[in-house]
């Protein structure tokens, strides 16, 4: 087995909406989780990657939260400055979904921090809406420094069936073997939507990569589908519907990557 830390994941993805109304769903995909100290080897090797590059998969840096235009790590840098963070992570893993044939959408993205003894300093998780915004949280680790627990206000517009004044619960481990990342929703301490992502590890090779293309054929525009086809069954539940305009002062710390 090769020695890289970056690699693929086969995941589950579960949503669970409590209140108002019960409403569940469950799909498939793959994620990558990319070392950015081994881009330019992975690029090289795997010829349906790229790293700024138009190709198959490409991972670009204006596809993530920006303070500059010097790449994923000083960006990521800078922002865990802006939260009083002053301690500069030896390695740097992003779990994500590249652009797919120039197009791209991720609900999340996790940007994992390491010491250069490879061990966790903290997390950054990227949200994504589908009117282009980007917010990234802070995810500290947990008491038992072996994974990451924070619960904070949402402040931010990613459901037009979710109010704003709710608080995101994230919980999760380090990516090993297995892949388990928890984020729920909370008003006060009601919890009222469950998420899942579940995943298993597999080497991030080109045969690998081919095989997962094909069996979840253009996945980010699957993902976007079901969004909106999630959305339209919750409209006809009757869920809610909250307008984007109805409160933009609760609307905080948003990156825009297009308009």
């Amino acid at each position: 087995m090769s020695s890289a830390a970056s690699c693929l994941y086969e995941c589950h993805v579960m949503h669970r909406r409590i209140v108002p109304k019960h409403h569940e769903f469950l799909y498939r995909i793959f994620l990558f989780y990319l070392d950015l100290g081994e881009i330019e080897t992975l690029a090289r090797d795997v010829p349906i990657f790229s790293a700024g590059e138009p190709n198959i998969y490409s991972l670009c840096n204006e596809d993530y939260f920006q303070f500059h235009s010097r790449g994923l790590r000083a960006n990521l840098e800078t922002f865990l400055e802006t939260q009083r963070i002053s301690i500069r992570p030896a390695h740097i893993r992003l779990l994500t979904l590249p652009r797919l044939l120039g197009y791209t959408f991720n609900p999340i993205s996790i940007f994992f921090c390491f010491d250069s003894d490879n061990r966790p300093i903290t997390s950054v998780v990227q949200v994504g809406n589908t009117f282009g915004e980007l917010k990234p949280y802070v995810v500290p680790l947990d008491e038992s420094g072996n994974g990451f627990h924070v619960r904070v206000p949402k402040n931010y517009y990613v459901s037009p069936f979710s109010p704003l004044d709710l608080s995101f619960d994230f919980c999760f481990k380090n990516p090993s073997e297995g892949l388990q990342i928890i984020i729920d929703t909370y008003r006060g301490e009601e919890k009222n939507l469950l998420s899942t992502l579940t995943g298993k590890r597999t080497e991030l090779t080109t045969s690998n990569l081919t095989r997962l293309t094909l069996a979840f054929p253009l996945v980010t525009i699957k993902i976007i589908f079901l969004i909106h086809w999630e959305a339209f069954r919750l409209w006809l539940k009757g869920i809610p519907f909250y307008a984007k305009e109805e409160k933009p002062s609760e609307q905080q710390g948003t990156f825009r990557v297009r308009k």
